[in-house]
């Protein structure tokens, strides 16, 4: 035991044994914006061991009224550097693996493999299901939260307890975002924190387990609330499932649901352009054919895909293909 941990360590529900316990966990962490900021700094803060970081972005200056790890010298900077830069100023002893790639369904296998929990801090749709099913599949623990305006929430789904999908299964028809609908940063910051503790949480072993539960917060009307969802029914057939852009085939029939305005290069050199609307009108394929629904964040394509499977029983998938060029 150290000095910096003596605070934590003198608590029952840690120990030595449950500070050996955080030295030796591996965590991903999806996202480095206003959840992961405040996820980071409390990991790191309480010695886990290693940490996988993902994320595709760079600081910029709307970004730093709600994730005070950055400072302004870190605009135009990747944000897993500086946020490495910054955490290693606050623990040297913590690693910090730094990836500034897209987190996708090409990649996440891997990485889920190689830790003992998740922590889904991206705030978007295709991420959420991608690294819940990845859980899912490979039985690690993962906890997701979402962060809107003044209210969000945080859940610890997979890793004995239902995944994303049994508690969600669908999505809204329409999503506004942090940049349509803005966000105040201690509501993230809130939300962030209390996703660390989860964590720790389960790291620990502690009871009642976070997993299987979930917490919301709206500071609208300064309400916190939840439930335990231990018993939801996983779905029969999860569907849509997504795939990445890198594992579109040209034996796939790609339907590019943005229009040349949003997206000037289609998802694939032979993707077909259909705006969402007019889908009820397009003849359908061979049933030995696999569809792949194409948009930004991925709403457009799972209602389409959800749209295409009352009418024809073939493979459908949906690609998110976020800022990234096609």
């Amino acid at each position: 035991m150290t000095d910096r941990h003596a605070r934590q360590v003198i608590l029952p529900q840690v120990g030595s044994v449950g500070q050996a316990r955080l030295v030796a966990a591996r965590v991903l962490v999806v996202g480095a914006g206003g959840l992961g900021v405040p996820v980071l700094q409390y990991l790191v803060g309480a010695g886990v061991g290693r940490i996988t970081l993902v994320d595709p972005d760079t600081v910029d200056v709307h970004n730093l009224h709600r994730q005070p790890l950055y400072r302004t010298s870190d605009i135009g900077r990747p944000k897993v550097e500086a946020a490495r830069e910054a955490l290693a100023a606050l623990d040297p002893a913590v690693q910090v693996v730094a990836l500034r790639e897209w987190f996708d369904p090409a990649n996440a296998p891997a990485l889920v493999a190689d830790c003992d929990i998740a922590l889904d801090c991206a705030d978007n749709f295709a991420v959420s299901y991608t690294l819940s099913d990845a859980c899912l599949a490979a039985g690690k623990p993962l906890v997701s939260a979402s962060a809107l305006a003044l209210q969000g929430y945080v859940g610890g789904f997979c890793g004995g307890a239902p995944s994303l999908r049994a508690v969600l299964p669908e999505l809204p028809e329409r999503a506004p975002s942090c940049d349509t609908a803005g966000v105040l940063g201690p509501v993230v910051g809130t939300l962030g924190a209390i996703q660390a503790q989860m964590a720790l949480s389960v790291l620990l072993g502690l009871e009642p387990s976070p997993l299987g539960r979930l917490v919301t917060l709206d500071v609208a009307d300064w309400r916190i609330g939840g439930f335990r969802f231990d018993s939801a029914p996983e779905p029969e057939r999860p569907e849509p499932r997504f795939v990445a852009p890198s594992q579109i085939t040209p034996d796939d029939i790609a339907i590019d649901l943005r229009g040349v305005e949003e997206a000037p290069r289609p998802a694939t050199a032979h993707a077909l352009r259909i705006a969402p609307d007019d889908l009820r009108d397009w003849p359908l394929p061979p049933p030995d054919r696999r569809v792949v629904m194409c948009c930004r964040t991925g709403l457009r394509s799972w209602h389409a895909a959800r749209a295409l499977r009352e009418r024809w029983p073939g493979e459908i998938v949906v690609a998110a293909f976020g800022d990234r060029q096609a």
